[in-house]
């Protein structure tokens, strides 16, 4: 689905309860941080106007999105109490398939690690072409991926938990 025209922080389709009862962890990528900021920003804005406490909200910085999985699997490994894990990270496409191994990697990672723990692991990492498309989707034209994975988050361990 494309997003040339879509506001990728519109959740007005949608009823999102409230993360009152959950506690979320949040991994984010220090490497290119400008755009890793600006989305667990707004991820942790989005839990907070939704009900989730602060205190219930863990965050650890990993070096790149390429750590991201070792870092949720680290987080559920020393906490079962968390509820859902948000991954964030920024991957451009440069000049060499260096682009393609981290993306497969990062997404095949999220996935395996929500499955050997049952718990969901979101997956909000950009994989964009070049900077601009990076900062549209980091809280400029196309809204903000952070707030997008928080409500993903917020939905999925209600799910977990009502099922």
């Amino acid at each position: 689905m494309s997003t040339q025209l879509k506001n990728l922080s519109d959740f007005s389709h949608t009823t999102v309860p409230n993360g009152a009862n959950y506690k979320f962890g949040i991994i984010v990528a220090e490497w290119n941080a400008e755009i890793t900021g600006a989305l667990y920003n707004g991820a942790l804005k989005t839990l907070i106007e939704n009900g989730v406490k602060e205190e219930n909200i863990i965050s650890l910085p990993v070096p790149g999105s390429f750590e991201l999985t070792v870092g949720a699997e680290i987080l559920l490994n020393k906490r079962s109490d968390i509820d859902a894990v948000i991954c964030l990270g920024c991957v451009i496409q440069g000049d060499t398939k260096h682009f393609d191994f981290i993306c497969d990697a990062v997404a095949q990672g999220v996935t395996n690690v929500g499955i050997k723990y049952s718990k969901p692991v979101i997956f909000g990492v950009l994989t964009t072409n070049n900077l601009e498309q990076a900062q549209d989707r980091a809280g400029g034209k196309h809204g903000n991926k952070g707030d997008e994975a928080a409500i993903t988050a917020i939905k999925m361990a209600d799910l977990s938990a009502n099922i």
